[in-house]
């Protein structure tokens, strides 16, 4: 990618960007196969300066895909396996005594494997809810503190996540809290037949060596700040507004799915969160300008961790996605007023 922080305009910077998201898609395609929606969704995390979860059965690819993508980007990469025994200062770090040469003896900071810039947090949910809160304040706020010291992290700062929903025994399920603090839950779904059959051949013979370079970490912060830049229209953000609002079974006029099948609804971190991953899609695409067809793409992985279920919508097997599909087809991307003004 050119330097894309210069005199060009915005919509030579959009194109630059397409171009530049198409390369690393295509660097991602030389080892992963298929997972079309799943890399999408990842760049989209990526590029909107959110942390992606990954949720998938073992065997499937996630792992991969984080170190494929890390490859691809010039960027610090360190891994964390989770473990029940796993320490919030495994993760984080700390203080160590160390001996000088002249003898003198102090404290020397180790940094743990957080201090990475693609952080890989595999199988997030195997450790217990301290070792997971290791990791919150550096979510949230890019620092980590440190025996009362906070030290920030080196930007860009993104984390992906996995989790295997099969095998729940021994395991710790994340809270609200910290689920919300992911941008996107992603799904990765099992691969096709054909998509198998060429995972066999990659698999099965001769290493295809890495994935070539496509993104340095100046070339990728101008693509987030470009992102920033996507312009949303009010009608599109109050769109978003309500498609969150109507997500709370308390609030009037929610649908009778929702009172049925929720406990709690999405807060403003979802709003936040459709109209940041929103703006991703339309840069991925040269728009200039968010649509309501990019909120209703990106609805399912924004919020689908971040509704609770009521007993009643779990017993009656209702899953979050259905409750969101619920939403697209109820909340009008446009107020009842304006609607009924239009028709005049």
């Amino acid at each position: 990618m050119t330097d894309a922080g210069g005199g060009e305009s915005f919509e030579v910077r959009l194109a630059l960007a397409q171009k530049t998201s198409a390369k690393l898609r295509e660097a991602i395609g030389f080892v992963i196969v298929g997972q079309n929606e799943v890399v999408d969704q990842t760049l989209w995390g990526l590029l909107a300066g959110g942390h992606v979860l990954l949720e998938g059965a073992p065997g499937l690819g996630k792992t991969l895909l984080v170190r494929t993508l890390s490859s691809c980007l010039d960027l610090k990469f360190s891994r964390i396996q989770f473990t029940p025994d796993l320490m919030p200062s495994d993760v984080t770090g700390t203080n160590i005594l160390v001996t000088s040469a002249d003898g003198s003896r102090h404290f020397t900071l180790h940094k743990g494997p957080v201090f990475g810039q693609v952080v890989l947090a595999d199988e997030i949910n195997r450790a217990t809810p301290k070792t997971q809160s290791s990791l919150l304040e550096a979510m949230q706020e890019h620092a980590c503190t440190i025996a009362g010291v906070r030290h920030a992290m080196e930007e860009p700062f993104f984390v992906l996540a996995t989790e295997n929903p099969i095998e729940m025994e021994g395991t710790y399920p994340l809270p609200e809290a910290q689920l919300d603090r992911f941008l996107l839950k992603v799904i990765v779904p099992s691969p096709t037949e054909d998509e198998m059959t060429e995972i066999l051949v990659r698999t099965t013979g001769r290493d295809r060596g890495e994935p070539p370079k496509v993104l340095s970490r100046e070339e990728l912060m101008i693509l987030r700040a470009l992102c920033r830049d996507v312009a949303v229209a009010e009608p599109v953000l109050r769109y978003a507004s309500r498609f969150v609002r109507a997500s709370d079974p308390t609030t009037p006029g929610a649908p009778d799915l929702v009172k049925r099948a929720l406990r709690f609804g999405a807060g403003v971190r979802g709003a936040q969160s459709l109209v940041l991953a929103s703006k991703a899609v339309a840069m991925l695409d040269g728009r200039a300008h968010v649509s309501f067809a990019d909120v209703q793409r990106v609805a399912k992985p924004v919020l689908r961790h971040r509704l609770i279920r009521s007993f009643e919508g779990e017993a009656d097997g209702i899953t979050t996605d259905q409750v969101v599909a619920g939403l697209i087809e109820a909340v009008a991307t446009r107020p009842e007023a304006v609607q009924q003004a239009m028709a005049r």
